[in-house]
């Protein structure tokens, strides 16, 4: 069981704990076996030479060519299981990763929503199944591996020993100089990516305004210190590589120089001379190799910092009971609604009850919080205070993936995902055909579908048909309808539909109200106020009018009539004083 203070992320890592001792054990006999080549040399020089056997000589090539094979088997299985290590993570912690990307989005209203975690936990997959990783594996043994130099020669100990002295502070120097850049590297290329996203979305308002060129020069702003930042750190990183490499292979060298000496002084046999360069080569190559790959190093050790920082933030949503399928009935009380990061209220204190199978309007200027309201009754907004209930549970209580199919939900700004139209409708779940078409016709959608080049397989988005604004929203609410849900909420339905689309959605909620479902509708026409049981005015976050259509409508008029008359008398003695008093044209359709 998972303790309350780990996240998915040290969980996962715990599950794949026996793999990384695998991989160690593993470690421990190719470690073991990068010494045959030494031994055999050795064994070469010291009894194949003097002795002229050549039976000795083919029997210790037949034992190296056999552990040397086995060498490479094992480094193959090695890699193997870091392979399968890093899928087994992706795993176990993609959904997760995904629901925490989805949650961040969701309550940063959008602001925040980024694929980068999921980018963050495939580049740390692909670190762990790289070869950089095996460095670190491979660097405990360079103890070993000087120990038995110092059996062949003090002073081979002490060289090897120097050198491993020597490139460790390179290894350190390199992250005091590289780590810090590259980290800020990273970062920087992350919000630039973003920038460009977020720019790409809203091509069309960009190239019709001519915005792209200054949109661009401020990518390049950033872009340029990305670059800046990266040209830094690899400058100092190649530097420190080179002085590792070219310290390495001269060290290796002078080696040489020295077991010739010793040779020629009789202190170590012929064999030891080249022995010593070949495993000084090999004691020091881990430590050359991370100084390498420290790039991919610094940024894996980014990318798991934010999975770590995202997955901790996220905690775990406790287990909770089902309730029954919901009838409708909604009861706001004292409610108070800030967007997401904000402790600005846009709504402000307000309570009501609506039946279950009750039709409401939600009216009100621009900014007077009914998109709030209608995220708040979703409970996709969560209150500063205050509580909506669904049938007397506080609407958070609800298990949303058992809730949701008795949810419709037409928001302002229409998003179809790429997918057939059936798929869309069926909200990617499994297409129930008679469903399908059941939410179709109630939207009033069925026979502009019938149209589109394949009806109901017709593929939207990718390389599929684009569709115009009317045609996504109009898909859009037979989504809503689908599945015949009993809490609907339609965000301005007819913001984008022509006057055919009008009729058809004057149609669609004469048949939701029959249908008894709970509707909710944001609307500045009137040409739908026949369909509504009840009226909500907003104002300023707050509710100034709720009650029976007829009643808001003349208390309405009660309120308006004062205001008219005063129009006119300032009109009248503008025209009396020769000055133009005509103001702009009301729309005869909308509700002030």
């Amino acid at each position: 069981m998972r303790s309350p203070s780990e996240n998915s992320l040290h969980t996962a890592l715990k599950a794949c704990r026996e793999s990384f001792l695998s991989v160690g054990f593993f470690s421990f006999f190719i470690n073991a076996l990068m010494l045959v080549p030494t031994f055999y040399m050795l064994q070469v020089y010291g009894r194949v030479i003097t002795s002229g056997s050549l039976t000795t000589l083919s029997m210790l090539t037949l034992i190296m060519t056999g552990l040397v094979i086995t060498l490479g088997c094992l480094e193959w299985t090695r890699s193997r299981i870091m392979v399968r290590v890093s899928n087994r993570l992706d795993m176990l912690l993609s959904r997760q990763v995904y629901k925490a990307s989805f949650k961040r989005a969701l309550e940063s209203g959008g602001m925040d929503a980024s694929a980068q975690p999921l980018n963050d936990l495939t580049g740390l997959r692909q670190f762990l199944s790289g070869n950089g990783l095996f460095a670190f594996f491979d660097a405990p043994w360079l103890p070993i591996y000087i120990a038995v130099m110092f059996m062949f020669h003090p002073w081979f100990g002490w060289v090897a020993t120097g050198s491993a002295l020597l490139l460790l502070l390179l290894a350190f120097v390199n992250e005091r100089l590289t780590g810090p850049t590259l980290a800020q590297a990273n970062k920087e290329h992350i919000g630039a990516s973003l920038y460009t996203t977020k720019n790409l979305r809203n091509a069309e308002v960009i190239e019709s305004m001519g915005m792209l060129e200054t949109l661009m020069d401020r990518w390049w702003t950033r872009q340029k210190n990305v670059l800046l930042l990266q040209s830094r750190a690899s400058d100092k990183g190649a530097m420190i590589s080179t002085l590792s490499r070219s310290f390495r292979i001269l060290v290796q060298s002078l080696i040489l120089g020295l077991g010739a000496y010793l040779a020629v002084d009789h202190q170590v046999g012929a064999g030891l001379v080249f022995a010593g360069s070949v495993l000084l080569g090999r004691a020091l190559a881990p430590i050359d190799l991370i100084i390498g790959s420290w790039k991919g190093f610094i940024a894996a050790r980014s990318q798991y910092a934010r999975l770590n920082a995202i997955l901790a933030s996220q905690q775990a949503q406790p287990e909770r009971m089902s309730l029954p399928a919901p009838k409708g009935d909604v009861h706001v009380e004292n409610l108070t609604v800030a967007a997401p990061g904000s402790n600005i209220a846009i709504i402000k204190n307000i309570s009501f009850s609506v039946p279950a199978g009750c039709v409401v309007g939600i009216i009100g200027p621009s900014a007077a919080g009914k998109s709030t309201l209608a995220r708040a009754l979703l409970g996709i907004w969560a209150p500063l205070q205050g509580v909506v209930r669904l049938d007397g549970a506080d609407i958070s209580a609800w298990d949303k993936h058992e809730l949701g199919p008795h949810i419709g939900y037409l928001p302002q700004d229409i998003e179809l995902f790429e997918g057939s139209v059936s798929d869309n409708i069926a909200r990617f779940t499994r297409v129930d055909s008679e469903k399908v078409i059941l939410a179709a016709t109630t939207a009033g959608v069925h026979d502009m579908i019938l149209l589109l080049p394949d009806g109901y397989d017709t593929v939207i988005g990718g390389d599929g048909v684009v569709l115009s604004g009317g045609q996504r929203q109009r898909i859009g609410l037979a989504r809503a309808l689908y599945g015949s849900p009993r809490l609907i909420i339609l965000d301005e339905p007819n913001s984008n539909l022509d006057e055919v689309g009008d009729r058809a959605l004057i149609a669609a909620l004469h048949r939701i109200r029959l249908s008894g479902a709970t509707l909710f509708v944001i609307t500045h026409r009137t040409n739908i106020v026949s369909q509504l049981d009840r009226l909500m005015v907003m104002s300023n976050g707050g509710l100034s009018l709720f009650g029976p259509r007829e009643l808001v409508l003349t208390e309405l008029n009660a309120q308006q009539a004062p205001k008219q008359t005063m129009q006119a008398e300032t009109a009248m003695a503008a025209v009396a004083n020769g000055k133009d008093g005509s103001d702009e044209p009301h729309d005869p359709n909308s509700i002030n």
